[in-house]
């Protein structure tokens, strides 16, 4: 028999939860790199970039465009790494929740 009321409850845990993740998120770092390590940026997971690390060996040269290419390759890397951490905290926290792996949320 369908129970509006538990049906109801589930979708408040849920809201709860999704909220407390989205907190926790904040503070979960990922980093992204590029040029094989010549540039590196340290991302939290609500996308506020906290740092940006060049190797000093960039400052010679006098390619500005390779530089503005590494720095969006590394920036393109971290967003990566924020998905696919901000994927395995969803699933976590749906697992927690009893909902099917795969299950997709209304927002």
């Amino acid at each position: 028999m369908f129970d509006m009321k538990k049906m109801m409850q589930q979708a408040q845990q849920m809201q709860f939860k999704l909220a407390e993740m989205q907190e926790k998120l904040k503070e979960v770092y990922v980093e992204g790199q590029a040029g094989g390590g010549l540039v590196k940026v340290v991302m939290a997971c609500s996308s506020e970039v906290q740092s940006v690390t060049l190797d000093p060996s960039l400052m010679k040269s006098d390619d500005k465009e390779m530089l503005e290419d590494l720095i969006v390759a590394a920036l393109a890397d971290a967003t990566e790494a924020k998905e696919a951490r901000i994927k395995i905290e969803t699933e976590k926290m749906m697992e927690q929740l009893g909902l099917p792996k795969g299950a997709q949320l209304p927002f």
